[in-house]
């Protein structure tokens, strides 16, 4: 039985939940039996103390552990909250108010062509605000799952960076 491992195309299912502002555990993300989540070990972007905690482990182990906002995607920045001129948002001279609405994400890009989500905070009458932060920074992540499968990566899928097939990228 092949054990979790650096270039490993690694199946789970599990739970995520976070820390709110009452101490109190939210379930926030579960990826179950019938859509697990796949990737390739050390290729993944995930934090990487997640994937620590994952190594050696094999298909049929359970596992649970918590990652601190310095072990996943950092504390909350306010620097990240942003004022973008409401003009950047115009397609054809008008803005898409389905798309421009609180709690939506977008894809943006940075003045280097970088590509990030931003989450739509506010819309005033000439910006709007964007949230640049990870939409888990700052927060507590439990993970509570198991193991479903462990198994070598193809030859592609290592080119690639990413597992593929059932659960994975499709090409």
């Amino acid at each position: 039985m092949a054990a979790i491992s650096d270039k490993k195309v690694v199946t789970i299912t599990y739970d995520l939940s976070v820390t709110d502002e009452n101490q109190e555990k939210v379930l926030v993300e579960s990826a179950e039996a019938d859509s697990p989540m796949v990737f390739l070990f050390g290729h993944s972007g995930l934090p990487e103390e997640f994937e620590i905690q994952l190594d050696g482990k094999n298909a049929g182990d359970d596992f649970q552990f918590s990652l601190t906002p310095e072990q996943a995607y950092g504390e909350y920045d306010d620097q990240a909250l942003v004022e973008i001129p409401k003009d950047v948002f115009l397609i054809d001279g008008k803005l898409d108010d389905d798309m421009l609405q609180p709690g939506n994400f977008l894809p943006m890009a940075d003045n280097e062509g970088n590509h990030m989500q931003a989450k739509v905070v506010s819309i005033g009458d000439t910006a709007v605000q964007m949230d640049f932060n990870h939409p888990l920074a700052g927060m507590v992540m439990h993970f509570t799952g198991k193991v479903q499968e462990v198994r070598e990566a193809t030859a592609e899928e290592l080119a690639h960076g990413h597992a593929h097939g059932e659960g994975g990228h499709q090409h």
